[in-house]
């Protein structure tokens, strides 16, 4: 018996409160404040993390199965430092990303090329990545891992870049997970947009 009358007096409670919303609110002033509820609701901006774990992969479900896939292509933002893997109109999966500082990652509708590897190092630029795939210029313009030195050892200072800031040559550089996939997966003239 206790219990019914608790849930009456709080059905009466909630009642009596919006009776005192209702008096203090003309009609307009709540169709205003709930179009600026709205509003902030819309505005909503995603944060990006201050700190991506670019040894883990990007998101925390299982990678596409790509054979599955019915049509799949590939979606770079370089305003967002994105990729994105597509199925037709569909994200099925995003990658955090770095692409080229100074706009260096060439924009518009390129496709995998035959050109890949598990491991590869400039002496000019004194880096160096691991499994990387060509989508541009037969080796030139690559998805790749988070940069490493001449030994295969990650530079964690330009990894850190990862997802937030554009640092590379002009490649996607990639987390070491999500480079492995693509590298394992991602299949010789798939669409590459990047934009």
């Amino acid at each position: 018996m206790k219990r019914v009358l608790q849930i009456i007096a709080l059905i009466v409670a909630i009642a009596l409160l919006g009776v005192t919303a209702n008096h203090l609110m003309t009609p307009s002033e709540g169709d205003q404040a709930a179009t600026q509820t709205t509003k902030k609701a819309v505005t909503t901006k995603k944060v990006t993390p201050t700190h991506i774990n670019w040894r883990k992969s990007s998101e925390n479900k299982p990678y596409p199965k790509w054979q599955q896939l019915k049509n799949p292509w590939i979606h770079v933002s370089v305003k967002q430092q994105r990729v994105f893997i597509m199925d037709g109109k569909h994200t099925v999966y995003t990658m955090y990303a770095s692409t080229g500082v100074d706009d260096s990652t060439p924009k518009g509708t390129f496709h995998i090329q035959a050109e890949h590897g598990k491991f590869f190092y400039n002496a000019e630029s004194k880096e160096g990545a691991k499994d990387w795939v060509s989508f541009k210029d037969h080796g030139i313009y690559l998805f790749h891992s988070v940069p490493t030195d001449q030994y295969g050892k990650f530079n964690v200072k330009e990894a850190d870049m990862l997802g937030r800031t554009a640092h590379s040559h002009g490649c996607v550089r990639l987390a070491v997970p999500d480079a492995r996939w693509f590298y394992n997966n991602v299949t010789y003239g798939t669409k590459v947009v990047i934009d």
